[in-house]
């Protein structure tokens, strides 16, 4: 650009800053330094104060109003439990208000109902209400059954932390018992600890092998057994009695002292006759049958989970367990405790790698202002208002409870080129009057850019805001996460316009210098400038081919929604992959170890693997979407492994790579499904519910969606829960045998249950150690469980205790059952789950829909949606909602601010042209339209609005200064061109970092900035032409009443 003087045309008497109004904010500002200086540093030392006490977490904590009722009833099998005990506690729950979902599983031993309530719902009253319900149904439930455990559901991510503890001095049950005593009373010490749960090891019991041929030989049944032990060894409490002056307390001392004396205690047997215990069982000091272990590399090891609790830090809950960890280690040595996994490792990756997005960005914006005002000055000013912005956000957030999670990151990082924006247009409308006006120095310069821009600054912060006031109410999980997102948001915009009123003209006023060999600013002083006037009066002489080309650009932008997959969360590299194996229903846990061992040897032997720990026999119970699992007691038949991998920046592969490279040499292992994301993280996997009351046709219908899901290219690992069923050995009672010998089903299955596995928990005997009691269990020895021979041979009381022989009263024969039982909102369920392997959720629910089962549903059997995809409708509802919302209040905001209803009409022209460049991005990229992507195109229209803002708010000053219409938009061109593209650039470079997919968590945050970039880079360009057009369109509408009533009436006019 040239220094040439402006053209004598322009130089007429209709320049705004000739009528300013200096009774405004940034006046005072810079009439009274002190108090503005004062305000500042008070929100930067509240800000500096508030970011070191700011929690560290991987996302949210979501309000989820959910209840767990868990019922135990050990031995019993999942049909009987789904008659007996889940349909009772689902119809007493179903009348409760609020009720969104009821998901019960029902499996061997273990009855589990979730209630899921709606949002809003106040949880601990939702605790409450079940309790009171299930209290209520008690006596209606079998009396074997230990007392139901109702308990809120915290979602907090499931266990952070997973540790092993080694011990060579130890044994098995006294490792066991150090980890369940020691370990979990120092960890549960620290602030923000839940939850220890041991995985692996032993429980020590004192065990009563019964010898069947003793039993038999003396007349006595195993139950019979069983109550005199419970009955005999027991301290009781016997009243109080006086004895001489002082009182005393009667006890009565029937427990054991010690395990010789136990076996010397005399058993009754029928008929008067007596019988050490020794004589008829084996009694010794063991450990209860195992069915969990735990393998670290393929050896035997005791671990422990750390779950935190709500409200806590993630990152400072795992470095208080790994300093109180080396403490335990100090004080007992030979303890070896070692971490094996966390997901605190990917938090505090994702939370540098958003600190280093923001610093990055900063610094990109920085430069490009220094590019564009070659000023020190105006640049430092500039700078300033970055870092002035975003740490009283921090004291905002401290002040809501929000932790620095990946959304609230997200939203900080976003916000970089916003947080310039305003000050740009301040610092470029100071900058352009003293290069325009040196003679008046920087103090007089100062106050007339800041009065003339400041409706133009107001409207674009408020525009922003306005988006994001709908978002508060969005409904279901996504409007959680976009509660934190949209109030950081605002929060920093906030700050920003404060800092862009009060203290860049104040700095401006104090630090900038007159340089009369600058060019003024204006565009048309060089060879893009003139290229660009000489387009800008072309459009506005062909205003009406302006704005259909404009809107044949709008039309083909909505043309590429269908183009663009749908998802939920896409997969991220965590660093460590969540495996699941399944042997078929009877396995045992040595032939789940012998498994478990061959796929560690397999993962070992890959470069990009650290470390497989492996929890045999347990379930993983998931903590929500994304947010880690926790280990549960399950079937012997299932292996949960954890894969560590080597840090992203070091191996070629990233996570779904890794996975889909180890798969099938993984499945090459015979008898066995397995499938990875098994932690319950989003992006992982789809699943398909289906509902039913015909259990057979539900169970045939979920096997053929199973069937054609596996010919979808894409999906791999496509499993259904319904399909399994396990064997069993059905006693069958022989009625009128057994009535004649007084033999009832109760005492048929209290025998049988005792004999096998011993009696409930709450009905075995217990035996005194000093620092606690064990369970003395009464059962069979082991080996004779492998013979129907002996259990046809146990012996049942009857009629006058005479013990009758099983097979007298009752047939033993081979059947089978299902494995597990899922019912959702009382009906029968079955689901079929497949892994995405990177495919989007929406395009995976898409091909399952068109396949033709699911076209064509048998009658009876419907389709639920739950889980992710039931997530992600709610999303994009919410989002319907929240856009249209968002957009008619900026249009609402511009009213009040423009004091009129049309030429905001004009300003939101350019909201239409911003969704081309968004949808364009995410198409060239290959992104799918998720959660991150859904806040950036609400965010972009609040952004999208400031070019408009500043062309228009200029050009409606310059008409009310006296310009023609003309003229003023062309003035407008002039000086608003250089701050909308300066803003433009400088947004772009604050979010290149983010968008180019670098650091942790990149998955997330790369495909909102990627709209938010090309959001701002098409309208651009298109709205500095496009945008006058309208104007003079929205203009001419305006004036149309007036010129409709001169030529309806010109007499009128005339007199």
């Amino acid at each position: 650009m040239s220094g040439r003087s402006s053209p004598p045309e322009r130089q007429l008497d209709y320049r705004p800053e000739r009528q300013l109004d200096y009774r405004n904010v940034s006046a005072w500002a810079i009439r009274n330094p002190i108090p503005t200086i004062v305000l500042f540093l008070l929100l930067t030392i509240g800000g500096l104060a508030a970011f070191p006490g700011l929690r560290v977490n991987n996302t949210p904590d979501i309000d989820l109003p959910a209840v767990l009722v868990t019922i135990l009833q050990p031995g019993t099998a999942p049909s009987e439990l789904e008659t007996q005990v889940t349909r009772r506690v689902e119809d007493a729950i179903a009348g409760l208000s609020d009720v969104k979902h009821i998901t019960s599983y029902s499996q061997d031993g273990i009855s589990i109902v979730v209630v899921e309530f709606a949002l809003g719902k106040d949880v601990d009253r939702a605790t409450n209400d079940v309790r009171d319900k299930v209290s209520q149904i008690r006596a209606d439930l079998p009396a074997s059954i230990r007392d139901p455990i109702i308990s809120r559901i915290e979602i907090t991510g499931g266990a952070i932390l997973t540790y092993t503890v080694a011990a060579p001095a130890m044994d098995q049950a006294q490792l066991s018992w150090f980890v369940t005593n020691t370990v979990a009373k120092a960890l549960l010490a620290i602030p923000g600890v839940a939850q220890v749960n041991r995985v692996g090891g032993v429980e020590r019991e004192i065990r009563v092998a019964l010898r069947p041929d003793r039993l038999l030989a003396l007349g006595i049944t195993a139950a019979q057994v069983n109550e005199q032990l419970r009955a005999a060894n027991i301290n009781l409490p016997g009243g109080r009695g006086t004895l001489g002056v002082s009182e005393q307390s009667i006890r009565t001392l029937g427990s054991a002292e010690s395990v010789a004396s136990l076996r010397a205690r005399p058993i009754i047997l029928p008929g008067g006759r007596t019988a050490r215990l020794e004589e008829i069982a084996e009694v010794t000091d063991s450990t209860a049958e195992i069915r969990t272990a735990a393998r670290l590399d393929g050896q035997p090891v005791v671990a422990f989970e750390v779950l935190r609790t709500r409200g806590s830090s993630e990152v400072k809950v795992a470095r208080e367990v790994a300093r109180r960890a080396a403490e335990l280690e100090a004080r007992h040595p030979g303890v070896t405790i070692t971490r094996v996994t966390s997901t605190t490792a990917f938090v505090e990756r994702s939370f540098h790698g958003a600190i280093e997005a923001l610093l990055v960005g900063s610094g990109l914006a920085v430069v490009v202002v220094w590019i564009f005002l070659r000023d020190w000055r105006a640049t430092f000013i500039a700078c300033v208002a970055m870092p002035l912005s975003l740490i009283p956000t921090f004291l905002v957030l401290g002040w809501l409870g929000y932790a620095l999670s990946n959304i609230t990151l997200l939203g900080l990082t976003l916000v970089v080129g916003v947080l310039v924006d305003d000050a740009i247009v301040e610092i470029e409308n100071i900058v352009r009057h003293l290069q325009t006006h040196p003679e008046r120095g920087p103090y007089r310069a100062a106050l007339d850019a800041s009065a003339e821009i400041g409706l133009a600054v107001m409207a674009t912060t408020g525009a922003i805001l306005a988006v994001f006031v709908p978002v508060a109410f969005m409904p279901g999980i996504p409007g959680q996460f976009f509660r934190q997102f949209g109030l950081t948001v605002a929060a920093a915009v906030t700050f920003s316009l404060v800092v862009a009123r009060l203290l860049t003209p104040l700095m401006a006023a104090t630090m900038l210098r007159a340089d009369p060999n600058r060019p003024s600013g204006e565009v048309g002083e060089g060879l893009v400038g003139r290229a660009y006037l000489r387009l800008f009066h072309w459009c506005l002489r062909h205003r009406w081919l302006t704005l259909g080309a404009a809107s044949a650009f709008f039309a083909l932008s909505l043309a590429l929604v269908p183009l663009i997959p749908s998802d939920f969360v896409p997969a991220a590299d965590r660093g460590r992959s969540a495996l699941a194996i399944e042997l078929s229903p009877g396995a045992s846990l040595a032939e789940t170890e012998a498994v478990v061992q061959r796929a560690t040897a397999i993962l070992k032997a890959r470069p990009e693997v650290v470390s497989v720990f492996a929890s045999l026999g347990t379930s993983n119970a998931a903590g929500g979407p994304g947010m880690g699992s926790t280990t549960t007691q399950g079937d012997p038949r299932n292996a949960n492994l954890i894969v560590t991998l080597v840090p992203l920046e070091r191996r070629a592969l990233r996570q779904q790579g890794f996975e889909a490279a180890v798969r099938p040499v993984l499945e090459a292992i015979p008898g066995i499904r397995l499938r990875f994301g098994a932690d319950g993280s989003s992006g992982a996997k789809a699943s398909i519910t289906l509902v039913s009351e015909d259990a057979a046709r539900l169970t045939a219908t979920a096997r053929e969606l199973e069937r054609q899901m596996r010919t979808i290219p894409g999906l791999s690992g496509v499993r259904s829960v319904a399909s399994l069923e396990r064997p069993e050995l059905q006693i069958v009672p022989r009625e009128a045998r057994a009535a004649e010998l007084g033999v009832s089903a109760t005492a048929i299955g209290l025998t049988a249950r005792i004999a096998t596995i011993g009696d409930t928990d709450q009905n075995l005997a217990r035996f005194n150690l000093p620092e606690r009691q064990i369970p003395i269990r009464v059962m069979l020895e082991e080996g004779s469980r492998d013979s129907i021979d002996t259990l046809r041979a146990l012996r049942v009381a009857g009629r006058g205790d005479l013990a009758i022989p099983l097979e007298a009263v009752a047939e033993i024969r081979h059947g089978a059952g299902p494995a597990q039982i899922e019912r959702l909102s009382r009906v029968r369920r079955a689901t079929v789950e497949a892994e995405l392997n990177g495919m989007p959720l929406g395009e995976a629910a898409k091909r399952i829909a068109a396949l033709p089962i699911m076209r064509d549903l048998p009658a009876g059997v419907r389709e639920r949606e739950t889980g992710d995809k039931e997530i992600m409708t709610e999303l994009f509802g919410g989002f319907v909602m929240a856009l249209g919302a968002g957009v008619l209040l900026i249009y609402l905001v511009l009213v009040l601010l423009f004091g009129g209803f049309l030429q905001p009409l004009t300003i939101m022209s350019a909201l239409p042209l911003s969704i081309g460049g968004a949808l364009m991005a995410l198409l060239l990229t290959q992104k799918a339209l998720g959660v991150s992507a859904v806040i950036g195109v609400l965010m972009l229209m609040g952004i999208v609005a400031k070019n408009s803002i500043l062309l228009v708010e200029y050009a409606i000053e310059a008409r009310r200064a006296g310009a023609s219409r003309a003229l003023a938009l062309e003035e407008a061109a002039r000086k608003r061109a250089r701050p909308i593209v300066m803003t433009t650039i400088a947004m772009t470079a604050g979010m290149a970092h983010i968008a180019a997919g670098i650091g942790a968590d990149a998955e997330f945050r790369a495909p909102m900035a990627l709209v938010v970039i090309g959001g701002l880079i098409t309208p651009t360009p298109l709205s500095l032409v496009v945008v006058p057009g309208v104007y003079t369109v929205i203009d001419d509408l305006g004036t149309l009443p007036g010129r409709t009533w001169r030529r309806l009436f010109p007499a009128r006019r005339a007199a």
